[in-house]
């Protein structure tokens, strides 16, 4: 077998021999066909492999491009709205603002006219001092009462004991008196007997005179003595009654001694309850520092103003004046679906379109929610595709011109590499 015969696919068909009577010009356009057709064929099967390997290279990169990624349309921008309400009552003085004005944070937004609660406050600033007052003489008074009430039970106490002891004295002094007065009795009886003896001797001139006035003398002075002796009993008795009436007295101030605890006590329990009227009216003080400086009612963060007020109100404690929209602290929701969240995870890239300005902005997924959104109830059984709320923040500084607002509607577009 030849070589022709062992390859017929790599061999073209070989044209056949001209005849004799051929031309010669024929023969030579027939040679050139049979040695252009190989040529022509090689061409298109390499254009057709190349175009197939560069197809399958660009399908490759688009497949990868599109599943590195899951965007959506169901997308607004969200803030946390902070609402200015009134702290107290009154009548609103000034506004310091104007509808979609830029604030910042501590600026004075209205202001309630003060003048009530300047009075309130010097009000109750001086019940406080006059509390106050009260309770320091009250706290002055308790020692002294409890050192005086001390003393006072010493010294009672002390008194009784020198009344009773004075009370046996006189009574002793009381029974020596009495003894005297029977001795001086029986030596007047004596005398008084002797005396009228002697009377009798006299007159039948059996004794002399002077006997007889020697003993009229001496009885004499025995009656004097029995009324001395009887005086001086009298005095005995009455000391014996002074030292009883001053056992009497030391005994009333003893008692009036023991009592002095019970009002110590008394003054103690005034001067706790005038601590408790001094927190009371402290605490209306700092209640009324309070309420004056809620006059004044500042920006609680810094964003465009809402105005709802206006001068001239009059405003209750709840009421709403203000809404502050901080545009620095803006977020994206985004609601994917249930399916695009299978290869999402917190931290990844993302990017914003914004349609008012064409503007793109960058952020990063920050969490995503606990559950589907509320609007994907349907109240019926048929297998829905859920959406899931996504959020997603701004790098710092992606907002500084403020463009992006809440409520507007945005393209979100979560990068999974």
């Amino acid at each position: 077998m030849s070589m022709s015969e062992q390859n017929p696919a790599t061999n073209p068909p070989q044209a056949d021999p001209p005849g004799p009577n051929a031309p010669a010009d024929n023969a030579g356009v027939t040679d050139l066909r049979i040695s252009a057709y190989p040529r022509r064929h090689s061409y298109k099967r390499w254009i057709f492999l190349a175009s197939f390997v560069v197809l399958g290279v660009a399908g490759a990169f688009l497949w990868h491009y599109i599943s590195g990624f899951e965007s959506t349309d169901d997308a607004q921008v969200d803030v946390h709205l902070y609402p200015v309400s009134a702290r107290i009552s009154g009548y609103i003085q000034n506004v310091n603002v104007e509808d979609n004005q830029w604030v910042n944070e501590g600026a004075t937004l209205v202001e309630i006219d003060p003048k009530d609660y300047e009075v309130a406050l010097a009000r109750d600033q001086a019940t406080l001092d006059s509390s106050e007052s009260a309770a320091n003489s009250l706290n002055i008074d308790v020692p002294i009462s409890s050192i005086d009430t001390s003393s006072q039970l010493k010294s009672t106490s002390s008194d009784i004991k020198n009344a009773e002891a004075a009370i046996q004295a006189a009574e002793k002094q009381v029974a020596a008196a009495h003894a005297r007065v029977l001795e001086a009795q029986a030596e007047n009886v004596k005398a008084q007997d002797d005396v009228t003896r002697y009377h009798l001797l006299l007159a039948k001139e059996e004794v002399p005179k002077q006997v007889y006035d020697h003993a009229y003398a001496a009885a004499a002075t025995d009656v004097a003595a029995v009324a001395a002796a009887e005086a001086a009993e009298a005095a005995a008795q009455q000391a014996v009654l002074e030292a009883r009436s001053r056992l009497t007295e030391a005994e009333a101030h003893y008692e009036d001694a023991q009592a002095g605890p019970q009002r110590v006590a008394s003054t103690r329990a005034k001067a706790l309850s005038a601590v408790a009227d001094i927190r009371q009216k402290r605490a209306a003080v700092e209640q009324s520092q309070l309420n004056l400086g809620y006059t004044k009612i500042f920006a609680p963060v810094a964003g465009e103003v809402t105005k709802k007020v206006v001068v001239g109100l009059n405003v209750d404690p709840g009421e709403q004046l203000l809404t502050v929209v901080p545009l620095d602290q803006v977020w994206i929701t985004a609601n994917f679906k249930e399916t695009q969240l299978k290869h999402m995870r917190v931290g990844q890239k993302a990017k914003i379109d914004l349609d008012s300005n064409g503007r793109t902005y960058r952020g990063h997924v920050d969490s995503i929610a606990g559950a589907t959104g509320p609007e994907n109830a349907t109240g019926n059984y048929v297998k829905i595709v859920q959406r899931v709320p996504v959020k997603i923040v701004l790098e710092p500084g992606e907002n500084q011109d403020h463009q992006l607002r809440p409520g507007m509607n945005i393209e979100a577009k979560v990068y999974l590499r």
